[in-house]
């Protein structure tokens, strides 16, 4: 089966990227900040220094690796679930389940060390330039020499490799616990159900983000801007766990928009939500990062201006502590900022080109080309407003409470600028791309795609 596994990734490795990628940028993202651990073992390094640097690794670097492990394990799952019907023709043949979780593993494991191996130029040359950040706003010595090793290698490599083993391992349960018949049935209909555990997860996670927004709002309200502690994480905490019910929340979504939208814009509307509704599932894994990159990104930007608001009003130099929380707050958003960037426009592209066949049974059906591309981009903007309109929610269990902690009051007095430059980058990356990839999936003969 590890033999198979290899032939499949040398005869799939487009079906792969999108995996690959999120690996890539994950192990990318945790050896940056994993190397300023190995930089603050320095001989010359100061105890302030080392305080700030272990900081920095710790707090955005332990935030970034559970968010990276998320976006990992959603891209692996979508990228099996996609190929339903290799796993049932497998099963016809006489596969057995532990010889096709094995194959998973084997191609996952695989496709980790490769990403993870491509990772480390790139992470040298990122720990290198948040070092270059931190010396040049005075937060660490200008002296301070640049390391990278054994720490940030050990972490990357192996939260990886663990991390995507264990999210293909368990993705291949799901697969393999299904007979060759359902296999077969499930390659060809969805499930619409959301999973008792995904709900259950989703469900504490959520109580934790409005947990520590309560806290928030009540026992840190005498700490300042240390409050920042719960409230950052309390937006991080709600944004995953509506992360993982994207699929209930797009199914909600379309059943408030369905009408209006199809009214509006007749087939190709009427096609779309068809659509949302089947594969519900695969398209709440493109919803998953728009709800991500809002929620984050909105909090995290709105804590920051009530910040620096409270201490302009107060008149007070910045300490240097706050100067590094206010880093770590910037650093984290550009870093959400690019990573659910780059990971939805590659979802967004890796489901797309999967949607070939489905593309040529509706042109032989009778849709034509600018059909089917409003199709998608009725089918993008109800991604964009799921997204949006849920990340939005989960900022406000951080912004909120913070408010009502540093100002007293539960509306900040903060430009809206900010969450409509959010709300356009938003829509940006996923209306923009999927309309370019259709353009190029479609370029296929009909009859071409259906045979494929």
């Amino acid at each position: 089966m590890f033999r198979l596994a290899l032939q499949s990734l040398r005869h799939r490795t487009g079906g792969f990227m999108a995996s690959f990628i999120a690996l890539f940028l994950g192990a990318t993202i945790v050896m940056t900040f994993a190397s300023m651990l190995d930089t603050s073992g320095g001989s010359s390094v100061t105890s302030a220094d080392r305080d700030t640097l272990v900081i920095m690794a710790n707090v955005v670097g332990g935030f970034a690796l559970v968010i990276v492990i998320f976006a990992a394990t959603s891209t692996l799952t979508l990228s099996v679930r996609q190929r339903g019907a290799e796993m049932a023709v497998l099963k016809h043949v006489g596969a057995t389940p532990a010889q096709i979780g094995r194959m998973i593993v084997g191609e996952t494991t695989i496709v980790a060390l490769a990403g993870s191996l491509l990772a480390i130029l790139p992470a040298m040359l990122g720990g290198w330039l948040l070092l270059e950040a931190l010396a040049s706003t005075g937060q660490v010595s200008a002296t301070v020499p640049y390391r990278f090793g054994p720490i940030a290698l050990g972490l990357g490599l192996g939260i990886n490799l663990v991390s995507a083993t264990v999210a293909a391992a368990l993705t291949a349960r799901s697969t393999t616990r299904k007979r060759a018949s359902e296999s077969s049935a499930a390659a060809m209909i969805e499930t619409p159900g959301t999973g008792k555990k995904r709900v259950i997860a989703a469900v504490v996670l959520l109580a934790v983000g409005i947990g520590l927004g309560v806290v928030t709002a009540t026992v840190s309200r005498e700490e300042g801007y240390e409050s920042m502690q719960t409230a950052g994480q309390a937006s991080i905490w709600a944004s995953i766990g509506f992360a993982l019910l994207a699929q209930v929340l797009l199914r909600a979504i379309i059943t408030v928009l369905g009408h209006p939208l199809a009214q509006m814009t007749g087939a190709s509307s009427y096609l779309a939500l068809l659509n949302l509704r089947q594969r519900s599932h695969q398209m709440a894994s493109i919803a998953m990062p728009i709800i991500l990159f809002t929620g984050l990104a909105t909090g995290t930007l709105y804590m920051q201006d009530i910040e620096n608001s409270v201490t302009s009003v107060e008149g007070v130099a910045k300490s240097t502590i706050q100067k590094n929380i206010e880093t770590l707050n910037y650093v984290f958003v550009g870093m959400i900022v690019l990573f659910a960037a780059i990971m939805l426009i590659n979802t967004l592209v890796a489901a797309t080109t999967y949607r070939s066949r489905e593309f040529g049974q509706q042109r032989l059906a009778g849709s034509t080309p600018p059909q089917m591309l409003s199709m998608v981009v009725v089918e993008s903007i109800v991604l964009a407003v799921t997204g949006v309109l849920f990340g939005s929610i989960a900022s406000l269990v951080s912004v909120v409470p913070f408010s009502i902690a540093r100002t007293g009051s539960p509306v900040p007095d903060s430009p809206a600028g900010i969450y409509l430059g959010i709300v356009a980058v938003a829509v940006i990356i996923t209306i923009v791309p999927t309309p370019t990839t259709t353009r190029r999936v479609i370029r296929t003969s009909a009859v071409e795609a259906v045979a494929a």
